[in-house]
């Protein structure tokens, strides 16, 4: 690897401009709001490229590709899954959730959404639901620092170890520097990047190998299987894949955006560019793993990187087939996807410990200053963490995120949208969702019942619970009155 390569100069710059933009976003940096919510002024172009940034991490570009790549289309449930998801959420969810949480004593994390939305004087709800948001995202951020390292080792033949901290230091850095600002800014400039990326690549790999229909015929011959959506799948299968839908509801990073936009007014205009800008890379990511295929088969002498870890299907079509300029930029949209992702969740962990564990039991009168040097520490604390659990080279980055999307979506995602959508939810129908979601999460994947994604069966037993729970008791006339309030608010204003 030498200085004048042109991939690393590329990086190089990409990285430079990140951390130049968390700069940037330190000087509007003044308080803790500022620092998790960014003050709640996300207008609705950065809104929805945040968020479909933050959602969009490297198993975009690395684990999804690579699926593809192994399985042929049948394992493209997972993206209709994840429109279907997409869409709801931000239909049912996004808009009721900005009202809710200002009229809930203008909560900045999830846990003081739920602790004032509930009325939980005993901090119970607000400790467990903190402890889910750290014990997840570690797993989840340790799956962006797998797919960094991935990138680094391949694109630079840096060992693992050494990859490791070159993928993660940038990302630290600028999340430390400049909070919630730093990290929407930059993750407006990495969708935009990410969508270049998988709208030209798979253009490309077309034109290589000969066009549509000697692609496809390419592809036939390898396996004609491969066109085939119900390819060793099962109707348990199918529904696992699809199920991935039901996380959205419950992703504290994703969420965060919307808490964070300006108006609620900007919601419908954001759901609008963040849906396209969903589909189109969605799209592309089934491309380049399914395109791949007629690719490899054709050129063997090239294929032993993408034998050997499916997941590099896109890093190495990059670095074969574009000018190595190119292939530098098309290359940092790994990067973009990881830091986009790896940041909020970084943020996220931080807000909790610093909002939910640090301001609410241990210095309840620290001043904002002192908050925010508290949040950027803890910051760095999770990374540490997360890149000691990254350690073991074996790690599959789509492995991680499944468990970690899984165990958000089962536990937060049935209390936010029941939240948001039923005055009738109490405290301990809120307590014992949590609690049953990430549960059944855990022992299911435990034991791998039934081969069924264990998201589903979390998200309906902690439904069922909620619901039968909150009958057993009722909401006090200040959750009724400040719901109704939201709500009239939402709907004067949507």
């Amino acid at each position: 690897m030498s200085v004048s390569n042109p991939t690393l100069i590329t990086f190089v710059i990409y990285i430079a401009a990140m951390v130049l933009i968390g700069l940037m976003a330190y000087r509007s940096t003044n308080n803790l709001s500022d620092y998790i919510l960014g003050g709640r002024s996300l207008g609705s172009v950065v809104t929805a490229l945040s968020a479909g940034a933050s959602d969009m991490s490297g198993w975009l570009l690395m684990g999804l590709p690579g699926a593809i790549y192994m399985s042929g289309l049948s394992e493209s449930w997972i993206a209709v899954g994840l429109i279907a998801g997409a869409y709801l959420n931000w239909l049912f969810v996004a808009g009721r959730l900005r009202v809710q949480t200002e009229h809930n004593g203008d909560a900045l994390t999830l846990p003081d959404y739920f602790s004032s939305r509930f009325e939980d004087k005993s901090g119970l709800l607000r400790i467990i639901s903190a402890v889910v948001i750290l014990v997840f995202f570690t797993i989840y951020c340790a799956s962006g620092i797998v797919a960094g390292a991935r990138l680094f080792e391949s694109t630079f033949g840096m060992s693992y170890e050494t990859a490791l901290w070159a993928g993660a230091a940038a990302t630290i850095a600028y999340t430390f520097i400049g909070g919630f600002l730093a990290v929407s800014w930059t993750d407006t400039v990495q969708a935009t990047l990410m969508i270049f990326a998988l709208i030209l690549t798979p253009i490309i790999v077309l034109l290589a190998t000969g066009g549509v229909d000697t692609t496809f015929l390419a592809i036939e011959a390898k396996d004609p299987t491969n066109f085939d959506m119900l390819k060793n799948t099962t109707f348990i299968g199918v529904i696992s894949l699809t199920g991935w839908g039901l996380g959205y509801f419950g992703q504290p990073h994703i969420l965060a955006r919307f808490m964070a936009a300006d108006s609620v007014k900007s919601i419908a205009k954001a759901r609008r560019i963040s849906m396209t800008w969903m589909i189109l890379c969605l799209g592309g990511t089934v491309a380049v793993g399914f395109f791949g295929i007629a690719y490899f088969s054709a050129h063997p002498e090239v294929a032993g990187p993408v034998t050997e870890n499916p997941e590099r299907v896109f890093i190495e079509l990059a670095k074969i087939l574009f000018n190595p300029w190119v292939a530098g930029v098309l290359l940092s949209a790994i990067l973009a996807a990881v830091m986009s992702t790896l940041s909020c969740q970084l943020l996220v962990c931080s807000s909790a410990l610093t909002e939910d564990f640090y301001k609410t039991f241990l210095r309840k009168n620290a001043s904002q200053v002192e908050l925010v040097w508290v949040g950027r520490a803890m910051v760095l604390l999770v990374a540490l963490i997360a890149i000691a659990m990254a350690a073991n080279p074996e790690n599959r980055v789509l492995g991680l995120v499944s468990y970690a999307w899984a165990g958000f979506g089962a536990a937060f995602g049935p209390v936010v949208l029941i939240s948001v959508i039923w005055k009738g939810m109490t405290r301990n129908g809120a307590l014992a969702g949590i609690l049953v979601g990430a549960t059944t999460v855990i022992v299911w994947k435990h034991f791998s019942l039934l081969g069924l994604y264990e998201i589903i069966p979390g998200f309906i037993f902690a439904s069922l619970a909620i619901y039968f729970v909150s009958k057993m008791g009722a909401p006090t006339a200040g959750m009724v009155e400040r719901f109704d309030a939201a709500e009239k608010d939402y709907n004067l204003n949507k």
